[in-house]
């Protein structure tokens, strides 16, 4: 891959952060994740960059449209495409089964960096919050340790690491953090760290509410990367982004393909509108006394002041509600507000259901679908989310795009890197 700079991705989840440094230039080698409905729209996604390198994009077109299957994609591109994708779940008895199989698929070609970023979970707040045992037996606290050994055994000249904020006050059982043992072992295994930022990526142009830990070592010896992005006001509202797709009613699952309207100029600037068939647009159902909750939640968002705009749990009326627990988690029942920058933040659990993001267009009076969701994310348009047995699942859709890097955000990550990357001495 004369003049591109090569990247593994681990833990990479269906593919954001992968996505964006490709957008940047970048040329994956190979990517290992343990889910398998993530790996297969790791390997759609490869064989859409193939086709459409090699002037065939009506095969991923007929894709998406439903008039070949998986399998025939997948023939239209060389195996190695699909085998650079590798379903494996990182630990001390599979490790050095990954290596042997990533170094088959890498053979002579240069590794320059390594990306990723361990199930955050553990690390999450929220997480630690709701766990009696403050997540401290998790093994995925640990997770780290093993990306450390594929930077001892690979030794790219940087690498990557992707986390929430909250691995920055995570303790082990001894009260330790997490983020300063990580950083001597990334020491001792030969890596500068600068002092990391935290990104808010709506302050970068995405329209979404989410702050990450984004940890650059550089190979000692090596000039480091200093990440520097430019901040960037919201390119459109959440109306603008979610507009030119066609209304849908709870449960609507009748097209497989939509066709978009014209759409605003920032559906492109961020990377989201393509010309291919859009997919997974389409809701999950609800009962009658959810539809009712969200019409009174899309009420108080539309009609209240600006500071008092969602819904509380307790003043919803005593015949709806179900849940006894009423003094935490009151905002159960959220609003992602069309007259937004930024919604807040799409995570995994949009998948169990939709009550924290509901549609702002009380006449649809439903929960926003999965390409709405992908949005968010900024993947774009023609990015199709798998499930393990091939038919169309919107759970598994909607856990992969929770679990993600926004991809513009990826991208703006990958090019300050490039460019210090590219600078001599390194």
């Amino acid at each position: 891959m004369p003049g591109k700079i090569t990247f593994m991705d681990l833990f990479a989840g269906c593919g954001g952060l992968s996505e964006g440094f490709i957008q940047a230039g970048f040329a994956p080698l190979v990517h290992v994740e343990m889910d398998k409905a993530a790996c297969y729209s790791l390997k759609t996604r490869m064989a859409f960059h193939h086709l459409s390198k090699t002037g065939k994009s009506k095969i991923y077109s007929d894709y998406l449209a439903g008039k070949i299957s998986r399998d025939e994609l997948y023939k239209s591109v060389p195996k190695d495409v699909v085998d650079s994708v590798i379903n494996a779940e990182i630990g001390a008895e599979t490790i050095e089964g990954i290596f042997s199989k990533i170094d088959g698929v890498i053979g002579k070609n240069r590794l320059d960096l390594i990306v990723g970023g361990p199930p955050c979970q553990a690390y999450s707040l929220v997480g630690r919050a709701r766990d009696a045992g403050k997540m401290l037996d998790d093994k995925r606290n640990w997770l780290f340790r093993f990306y450390i050994e594929f930077l001892k055994k690979y030794k790219p000249k940087h690498f990557v690491f992707e986390n929430v904020t909250g691995l920055l006050s995570a303790k082990d059982k001894n009260g330790i953090k997490y983020f300063d043992l990580m950083m001597k072992e990334f020491d001792d295994a030969g890596y500068i760290v600068p002092e990391p930022p935290i990104i808010s990526a709506d302050k970068h142009g995405v329209p979404q509410g989410r702050r990450r830990v984004i940890i650059v070592g550089t190979k000692k010896g090596l000039k480091p990367i200093k990440l520097s992005l430019t901040e960037q006001k919201s390119k459109a509202k959440i109306k603008q982004i979610f507009d030119d797709l066609p209304p849908l009613k709870a449960g609507d699952k009748s097209n497989n393909v939509v066709k978009a309207k014209k759409g605003c100029q920032a559906l492109w600037d961020l990377g989201i509108k393509s010309d291919f068939p859009i997919t997974l647009h389409k809701t999950r159902p609800h009962n009658k006394q959810d539809l009712e909750i969200y019409r009174l939640a899309v009420r108080k968002w539309n009609k209240t002041d600006k500071k008092d705009r969602r819904l509380n749990y307790n003043d919803i009326p005593a015949k709806l509600q179900t849940h006894k627990n009423k003094t935490a988690f009151t905002d159960r029942f959220k609003v992602v507000g069309g007259d937004l920058d930024a919604s807040h933040t799409v995570v995994a659990h949009i998948s169990k259901d939709g009550h924290y993001y509901i549609h702002y267009d009380i006449e649809q009076n439903r929960s926003i679908s999965p390409r709405e969701a992908a949005r968010l994310q900024t993947f774009p348009d023609d990015y199709y989310f798998e499930s393990a047995d091939g038919k169309e699942s919107l759970t598994c859709a909607f856990k992969q795009i929770g679990n993600a890097v926004p991809v513009y955000l990826a991208k703006q990550i990958a090019e300050s890197i490039k460019k210090d990357m590219k600078k001599p001495g390194n």
